[in-house]
């Protein structure tokens, strides 16, 4: 089976950010658990940082076009830690939406294959896309 383009640190990496993100989903079904929300939120940054590394990490979180991103989503790990579970996920979904939001336009792309919905979740990611501040130069200053 052939290996594709990522490095073993880089596949820790994927692995951490799936582990993340399964505990962040664990922990929402199990209504707000403290404990599930911020294991998944150190796993997830354990794994982009090994999945871009050090550098490209810090790069990412302090962009200047996306700092209200960052800060919300930095304040929504602190309020999950301190015990304020239902606003720090509020605040940190509003700081992922605005970090991670040109990724739905990506996404876009792929949608409009599906059969029946493609072209409608197309649209409606689009939408989330430029909603979340993605533009036709956004791109292209990413570190990734």
């Amino acid at each position: 089976m052939p290996t594709l383009w990522l490095s073993d640190s880089q596949k820790i990496g994927v692995a951490f950010c799936s582990g993340g993100i399964f505990f962040l989903i664990f922990g929402l079904i199990l209504f707000f658990d403290r404990a599930l929300l911020a294991m998944g939120n150190i796993l997830f940054l354990i794994g982009i940082t090994l999945l871009l590394g050090p550098q490209r990490t810090f790069v990412f979180f302090a962009r200047k076009n996306k700092w209200k991103g960052s800060l919300a989503f930095w304040a929504g790990i602190v309020l999950i830690l301190v015990k304020w579970t239902l606003v720090g996920m509020v605040v940190e979904g509003y700081g992922m939406f605005v970090l991670f939001g040109e990724f739905f336009k990506t996404i876009a792309g792929f949608a409009y294959n599906i059969p029946v919905v493609g072209p409608y979740l197309a649209k409606g990611l689009q939408v989330a896309g430029d909603r979340a501040g993605a533009n036709e130069r956004a791109h292209k200053d990413l570190p990734v």
